[in-house]
């Protein structure tokens, strides 16, 4: 007799959760009245909803990503194998047109590092160097801290910076408002003499965790090593400056850069029926940070896009218009994969009807975000209608993505963005805990189906979004 593992049962416990889901979602639909125009798509809708929440696939596939290659910063060998993969993968699941488009990367590489209170007491820190940050000297920087909480604290402090070592301690409040920290903070400092910067994570506290992330070096200042280090190292920091302490750290960095290298952005397409020059274009982004597995930012969000596809192919869905899934390189240190789409595609960006991105995890889908006319926008919260049935039919007042932006700036289209339940998403976030357990595989079925279903029904739309 052959006992079931654990790992078996649970996985046929998921299984079994996901069909009952799928028939749920199935008599949601039927018991909907949508516009007239919107009838033709409901049981497509269905059938693209119940595939996606009939098994686990998105999930295994994303954890063979993260598991048999790992994480991928741009120019290694493992985002060289991740691309290979993806493109092997997308031909034995009988995409079309499936090929790379070079893009040309930058090679940033960390190497050793640490960062350490030295005086008053010993008190080693946890720290990654920001992406593209320069080194120390071989035996590091050590120097006197300098906690400020804004750009305005530090500028009225420059008599005391030189010489030291700027700690921006700024609690998290959202990304947007916080990451101008990391990205400006070392020019910023340099500016008034800092010879190095720490900058408390941009995420949220807990698990003692540092969150690394790109920097944006100006011409106008010194380039400086500049790292972050975990919230609880942070709160050290502020707590012995505050007591009066006059506090030392080393900080040693040996990161590089070497020589551009050659790396690609993934392309697999269902191609229209009536309508094969006009594009549908959905994606995540294929490189990661080189910790963690890059599992939520943004192995999930490539692979959600591409079962898109997967279920298309596997129900004979094939709209008017193609859908392409692009798997971008070189987003979080450099966006080349975006520009090199853009540049690539300039002439056939008119034909573009709607780009769309998932880079903010597949957690609990919400909707979507969009950007683009009020015409078109009545027509995708119609379309959300559909996924009413998973709670996904949420339309935001922006869509937008850092890979889609070139080609949407330049060919003014409409834009979308995946949105999910993201509490969770900036306390792991460029961290060594983004891994794929911190994933749901219901919660992720889900995401491709919401995917699934918005490119399916603007793809297949007898006219253009927004017409």
């Amino acid at each position: 007799m052959i006992v079931p593992t654990a790992a078996t049962c649970r996985q046929s416990v998921v299984v079994v959760v996901l069909a009952l889901f799928a028939v749920t979602v199935s008599s949601s639909l039927r018991a909907d009245s949508p516009p007239p125009w919107l009838e033709p798509y409901r049981e497509p809708a269905a059938r693209l909803i119940g595939e996606a929440l009939s098994d686990t696939f998105a999930w295994r596939r994303l954890a063979v990503l993260t598991d048999s290659v790992g994480n991928r910063l741009s120019g290694t060998p493992q985002l060289d194998r991740a691309i290979q993969w993806a493109v092997a993968e997308m031909k034995n699941d009988g995409l079309e047109n499936v090929h790379t488009e070079k893009a040309m990367v930058p090679r940033w590489v960390r190497g050793a590092e640490s960062a350490e209170i030295v005086q008053p007491a010993r008190h080693a820190m946890a720290m990654l160097g920001l992406g593209d940050s320069v080194a120390t000297p071989p035996d590091g920087i050590q120097a006197e801290i300098l906690v400020v909480h804004t750009f305005e604290e530090l500028d009225a402090a420059a008599a005391q910076v030189r010489g030291r070592i700027v700690v921006f301690n700024v609690p998290y409040t959202n990304y947007g408002e916080t990451v101008r920290f990391r990205a400006s903070g070392p020019s910023r400092a340099a500016a008034h003499g800092a010879v190095g910067m720490l900058i408390r994570s941009v995420g949220l506290a807990g698990l003692r965790l540092p969150h690394t992330g790109a920097l944006q070096y100006t011409a106008e200042a010194a380039k400086i090593p500049a790292a972050a280090i975990a919230s609880e190292d942070a709160d050290r920091l502020q707590r012995m400056v505050d007591r009066g302490d006059r506090v030392t750290v080393n900080l040693k960095m040996t990161a590089h850069f070497e020589p551009d290298v050659e790396s690609a952005n993934v392309v697999g397409e269902i191609r229209g029926r009536e309508k094969p020059d006009e594009v549908v274009v959905i994606g995540g982004h294929l490189d990661s940070w080189d910790v963690g597995a890059g599992a939520t930012d943004d192995g999930g969000g490539c692979v959600v896009t591409w079962e898109a596809l997967r279920i298309m192919k596997k129900l004979n869905l094939r709209p008017r218009r193609t859908v392409r899934v692009v798997l971008w390189t070189n987003e979080e240190n450099g966006g080349r994969g975006g520009q090199a789409y853009r540049d690539a595609h300039r002439d056939t960006l008119a034909n573009h009807i709607l780009m769309m991105e998932s880079d903010g995890g597949v957690f609990r889908p919400l909707g979507f975000g969009f950007t683009g006319s009020e015409a078109a926008r009545q027509t995708v919260k119609a379309i959300a209608s559909l996924l009413r049935g998973i709670a996904a039919d949420q339309i935001g007042d922006t869509g937008e993505g850092a890979d889609i932006a070139p080609s949407v700036a330049e060919g003014k289209i409409p834009a979308m963005s995946l949105e999910v339940d993201g509490s969770k998403y900036f306390l792991i976030h460029h961290t060594q805990a983004d891994t794929i357990d911190k994933i749901d595989p219901v919660e992720m079925a889900k995401c491709a189906a919401a995917v699934a279903v918005m490119a399916y029904v603007v793809a297949d739309l007898p006219q253009r979004l927004g017409q």
